[in-house]
């Protein structure tokens, strides 16, 4: 089955606010457990990008089917129809390309999706596990190519708040699984990850002498 290849150079617009709303409708309506909510989602797309191997090299079959857990033996699971299949994969891609310009273009004003609860003081509290379950999603796919950058000073301190949030917890030691209870901890804990972000992007546009 033929799928969509990312494209840097595309001119697909990124998506409105409606549009990222309607992606957000269909994932959630995938039957699924395995497919993507939309932080998810968005750290998964953040990641791919953010690969030490090009996304453009990868056919779009290596990550596209992951988004709503995989397709079935008949190459259409979970989906009615080719034509929804094609819907879904376009508005990804479009975000996929709507995130990718904003890190190169304006990454100060690059945001992730991340859950905000508001508390009762007025207080707002950030969790960015789903948005740090995909991005290390993507990571597990591509664990070669990633392995460097978890061992290079700089970005494994980047990536240190993401594999927390969104690692494995049986790989975590008993007092990070339960300092993860403390929504305030996980709340700074998320609060870390724009920056790492931007912290790796940087690290991925330089080139690596392999000290830092």
């Amino acid at each position: 089955m033929e799928y969509p290849r990312y494209n840097p150079a595309s001119d697909n617009l990124p998506l409105s606010d409606d549009e990222l709303n309607l992606l957000d409708d269909m994932l959630a309506a995938l039957p699924s457990d395995a497919a993507l909510n939309i932080e998810a989602l968005d750290g998964y797309l953040s990641a791919l990008l953010l690969s030490p191997r090009p996304l453009p090299e990868l056919p779009g079959a290596a990550w596209l089917p992951t988004v709503w857990g995989g397709d079935g033996a008949d190459g259409l699971a979970p989906f009615a129809s080719g034509k929804q299949r094609k819907k879904l994969s376009l508005l990804v891609l479009r975000h996929l390309h709507g995130i990718a310009c904003q890190l190169t273009q304006r990454p100060e004003a690059w945001e992730p999706i991340f859950s905000v609860a508001e508390q009762e003081d007025g207080a707002e509290l950030v969790d960015a596990e789903d948005w740090c379950t995909g991005f290390m999603i993507a990571v597990d796919q591509d664990a070669t190519a990633w392995e460097p950058l978890f061992e290079r000073t700089k970005t494994a301190a980047a990536l240190a708040p993401i594999a927390l949030l969104g690692g494995d917890e049986s790989q975590l030691s008993p007092e990070e699984r339960s300092r993860l209870q403390d929504l305030n901890w996980r709340d700074a804990l998320s609060r870390e990850v724009p920056e790492s972000v931007l912290t790796l992007w940087t690290q991925r546009q330089a080139p690596q002498d392999g000290a830092a």
